[in-house]
């Protein structure tokens, strides 16, 4: 009954920091802080992340390691080059394309892109700000994320495999239900 009510958390897919929710103002606190609670405010981010335990079943850690390197180094090069287009919307379909590649119908290789996506999208919150309240932000963004994948891998995980085929399905169900609200919502606010 808790996996129905997931979809509830669909929101819009944006950029979600502790500077919006506690009118933090720049600096080196707030760069850290913010890095730290951001994957937790955006659903779309947090889902994503933990979504990837699912994918990384048969996985060893140091697919964990690259895809933490990549969405990092994509929001570090989010800082000095542009977003593309419709990179929002794009979020929002990377839990559909993480629910393909769970089903088997997407390779697994199609979540680098997704997640240096992610990376990409999370550098907007803090483009402007100073180089030190950047860096800190990046260092908050490696905890919180490392430790959500950490998290993914370890309990999502142990979770999954318990999991028949069609429970995981249904669970895959649900992500692209909840992925596809998050699209939604970027394409008719």
């Amino acid at each position: 009954m808790p996996l129905l009510l997931l979809p509830l958390l669909a929101a819009p897919a944006s950029a979600h920091h502790l500077m919006e929710a506690f009118g933090l103002r720049e600096g080196a606190m707030a760069g850290l802080l913010s890095g730290l609670g951001h994957p937790l405010l955006g659903p779309d981010h947090l889902l994503f992340l933990l979504s990837l335990g699912l994918v990384g079943l048969q996985q060893p850690l140091r697919w964990v390691i690259a895809l933490l390197a990549i969405g990092l180094g994509s929001t570090a090069l989010g800082l000095v080059l542009p977003v593309p287009p419709g990179s929002e919307l794009l979020v929002a379909l990377s839990l559909v394309a993480t629910a393909l590649v769970v089903l088997g119908r997407w390779p697994r290789w199609i979540l680098l892109p997704a997640i240096a996506l992610h990376g990409s999208v999370l550098s907007q919150p803090v483009l402007g700000w100073s180089f030190s309240a950047q860096v800190l932000y990046l260092f908050g963004l490696l905890i919180s994320q490392g430790a959500l994948l950490i998290t993914a891998v370890t309990l999502v995980r142990s979770w999954a495999r318990g999991l028949e085929a069609a429970n995981l399905r249904l669970v895959a169900g649900v992500m692209i239900g909840i992925g596809a609200t998050f699209a939604w919502t970027q394409l008719v606010p």
